[in-house]
């Protein structure tokens, strides 16, 4: 990819700092292992759809067909395959390649968890031990759906009445953001340096105006416009199509249920924590909400891991 030198000018990012630290376990009370044990009973089998889309490569396919077969089909992973080896050796993402980390379709949903988030991955293939197929690449947006779907037959928890302050759910701490002046190249540095997979977007009164994430870049890729990373992140957001992840917010007075239900149905990964005057004030995503709901009601503590 060619990159355009950067402009002196260019604008530092910006951090916001306020509320609870960095990670703090939520005490959901008395019912806080409800959904750890929902998790452990449920094996990664039930979690796979009906009917589901799995796209394989042999790792003999050159990266730039891979990327725009991708892109073409509208996935973000592929299992590679090595026909010499007669197995799956890794998993290709659009901007990286990684190790293959699997899970049987026997293991319970809560080492589905467990494993995503202990190896900071975002999608985990389920692998038959038998014939050695990938029958689903399960992803935190997948468990949470399942989760939300089929946690209706358990009695609801109070805990869900409670509000994101309350519980402190998510970061709120060394988040950076960056302005919509800001150019794309600006954002990739701070993509690598920080190495998160998304940016809140402010304007000049530093009120939250777009999310940018690391699929947006790769999308101005697959536009071929690639050239130019010195355009605004602004401008880089009017370009990108519909079906890309928007912006959503949540404030720090609604409930837990209010804003897992409102993750659910956007089907997105985040959502920006804004105050009143929708000034950014925190970052609550799935693995945030995954990790109180199942992993620190069994005493795994994100730190530890």
């Amino acid at each position: 990819m060619e990159v355009m030198e950067q402009e002196e000018s260019q604008q530092e990012p910006i951090f916001f700092g306020t509320g609870p630290p960095l990670y703090e376990a939520p005490d959901l009370g008395e019912d806080a292992g409800l959904y750890m044990e929902f998790m452990m009973k449920n094996c990664c089998y039930d979690a796979i759809p009906t009917s589901c889309k799995l796209v394989v490569f042999d790792t003999t396919l050159q990266i730039k067909k891979a990327f725009l077969a991708l892109v073409a089909n509208g996935v973000r992973a592929a299992p590679l395959w090595d026909s010499k080896q007669h197995c799956f050796v890794e998993v290709y993402l659009q901007s990286s390649f990684k190790p293959l980390i699997y899970i049987s379709p026997a293991d319970s949903l809560f080492h589905a968890v467990y494993s995503l988030i202990k190896n900071k991955i975002h999608r985990l293939p389920v692998m038959d031990p038998v014939s050695g197929n990938i029958l689903h690449i399960l992803t935190h947006k997948r468990l949470l759906k399942f989760l939300h779907l089929f946690g209706d037959t358990l009695t609801r928890p109070r805990f869900l009445q409670k509000t994101i302050l309350e519980l402190g759910i998510g970061t709120f701490r060394d988040v950076a953001v960056v302005q919509d002046t800001s150019s794309v190249y600006n954002a990739l540095e701070i993509f690598v340096e920080r190495r998160v997979s998304a940016l809140p977007v402010v304007n000049e009164s530093g009120q939250v105006v777009g999310l940018y994430s690391r699929f947006d870049v790769i999308h101005l890729a697959a536009q071929k416009i690639y050239n130019n990373l010195n355009i605004s992140v602004r401008d880089a957001l009017r370009l990108r199509s519909l079906s890309i992840e928007g912006v959503l917010m949540c404030y720090p007075h609604e409930s837990l249920e209010v804003v897992i239900d409102r993750i659910v149905r956007e089907q997105i990964h985040r959502l920006v924590l804004v105050d009143e005057e929708r000034r950014p004030r925190g970052i609550v995503s799935l693995s945030d909400i995954l990790q109180a709901l199942v992993l620190t009601p069994a005493g795994i503590d994100r730190n530890s891991l």
